[in-house]
C-alpha cells in the first residue's frame, strides 16, 4: 500500500506545474524586486507585503519559491502553535517514556522560503521568534527541558490585507522590506494579465492531454535563466562595496523621514548592496540606494501605523530625490 508520503511526493511536480511561472508574473515590479532582494541579502530580515485580495500576492510568492527552490514555500497556518513553529516532543512517544523531538516548521524551511499568509492575524509572539531566526540566522529552543540551538537560513515572506488589521509598529519594523500591492490600474496592463493567465490555462491543459506546449516551454525556460542571474547575484553580495556617497545617503534618509533606531540605516545599506549584486555589479552608489529606499522607509516612518496605501506619496518620492541629489553634489 502506498503511503500518504509517497502520495504527496508523487504528486508534487503536477502542483508545481499548475504555478504560474515567475517569469510571466506582469507587473509588481516592486514586489518581485523585494523577494529578490531578500534572497540574495537573507540578513536584510525577510518580506512583508501588504495588500488587498486578489492582488497576486500569494501567486508572486509561489511563483517565486518554486523558481528559487523547486518547491512551494513552507507556510505557517494563523493558527500555529510555538511547539509546531520551533519543534516539540512527539507526543506518542513521549507517552511511552521515550521522548523524541518533532522538527518545528522553522526547520523545515531550512535553506527555503516561509510564508505566513495573514501575518496580521498570527500571534505576535510566533511573529517575534520568526523575525529573531531571519535577522541571525539562528533558532534557539530554551523550553521544556531543552537547551539547542540550529543554523537556518530561510527567507521570511508575509502577506496581509490591511482591512482585517495592522502588525504593531514594533512587529513592523522587524520586517527588512515592505511593499504595497495594489490592482493594476492600466487597462493594458489588466488586458496583459488576463491574456497571460488564459494562455497559461491553455498551456497546462495541452500538456494533459499529452500535447505540446511552447508557451510553458518557453516561460519555464526563461524562469530558469532569471533564477541563474538571481543566484549570481547572490553569490556575488558579500563582494559588493557600499561607496561613501552611498553610506550617506543611507544614514540622511533615516534620518529625513524620523526613523527610530540604526535598523533602517543597515538595511538600506544591505538593500543597496543586494541591488548592485543583483545589476552583476561590485559597488553599491546612491542609485542603488534610491531604487530601493521606499521598500525599507514605508513601514518605518511615524505615520506607518496603518499601513495605508496613502502614507506613501509622490512627495515622498521626491523627498528621497532631493536627499539623493544633494549627497551626491557635495
Amino acid at each position: 500500500m502506498e503511503s500518504n508520503n509517497q502520495k504527496s511526493i508523487d504528486t508534487m511536480p503536477q502542483i508545481l506545474d499548475s504555478i504560474l511561472p515567475y517569469s510571466e508574473i506582469v507587473g509588481q515590479s516592486q514586489l518581485k524586486l523585494a523577494l529578490e532582494l531578500a534572497y540574495i541579502a537573507p540578513c536584510i530580515g525577510g518580506v512583508l507585503i501588504s495588500g488587498q485580495r486578489g492582488t497576486a500576492k500569494s501567486t508572486t510568492v509561489r511563483a517565486f519559491a518554486t523558481m528559487m527552490y523547486g518547491k512551494l514555500p513552507v507556510t505557517i497556518p494563523i493558527n500555529a502553535t510555538e511547539d509546531r513553529v520551533v519543534g516539540g516532543w512527539q507526543i506518542e512517544k513521549l507517552l511511552d517514556g521515550k521522548p523524541e523531538t518533532q522538527q518545528g516548521l522553522i526547520q523545515a524551511a531550512h535553506d527555503s522560503l516561509l510564508y505566513i499568509d495573514e501575518v496580521n492575524l498570527l500571534d505576535g509572539h510566533i511573529v517575534n521568534i520568526l523575525l529573531d531566526v531571519t535577522s541571525t540566522g539562528k533558532l534557539v529552543i530554551q523550553r521544556e527541558g531543552r537547551n539547542e540551538q540550529y543554523d537556518v537560513q530561510l527567507t521570511l515572506v508575509g502577506t496581509m490585507n490591511p482591512e482585517e488589521g495592522n502588525l504593531r509598529p514594533q512587529l513592523q519594523d522587524r520586517f527588512g522590506l515592505m511593499v504595497n500591492v495594489a490592482s493594476l490600474l492600466k487597462l493594458e496592463e489588466r488586458q496583459q494579465v488576463l491574456a497571460t493567465v488564459l494562455a497559461f490555462d491553455q498551456a497546462l491543459y495541452r500538456k494533459q492531454q499529452g500535447q505540446s506546449a511552447p508557451y510553458l516551454d518557453a516561460a519555464q525556460e526563461e524562469t530558469r535563466q532569471y533564477k541563474q542571474l538571481i543566484e549570481q547575484a547572490k553569490e556575488l553580495f558579500p563582494q559588493v562595496h557600499v561607496s561613501s556617497k552611498a553610506l550617506a545617503a543611507c544614514v540622511r534618509l533615516a534620518d529625513e523621514f524620523r526613523v527610530e533606531g540604526h535598523r533602517a540605516d543597515y538595511t538600506l545599506a544591505l538593500a543597496a548592496q543586494a541591488h548592485a549584486a543583483r545589476d552583476e555589479r561590485t559597488t553599491a552608489t546612491t542609485n542603488d540606494v534610491a531604487a530601493i529606499a521606499e521598500l525599507v522607509l514605508r513601514h518605518r516612518t511615524p505615520e506607518s501605523s496603518q499601513l495605508e496605501h496613502s502614507i506613501w506619496n509622490e512627495e515622498s518620492d521626491q523627498r528621497i530625490a532631493k536627499i539623493i541629489e544633494d549627497v551626491d553634489t557635495e
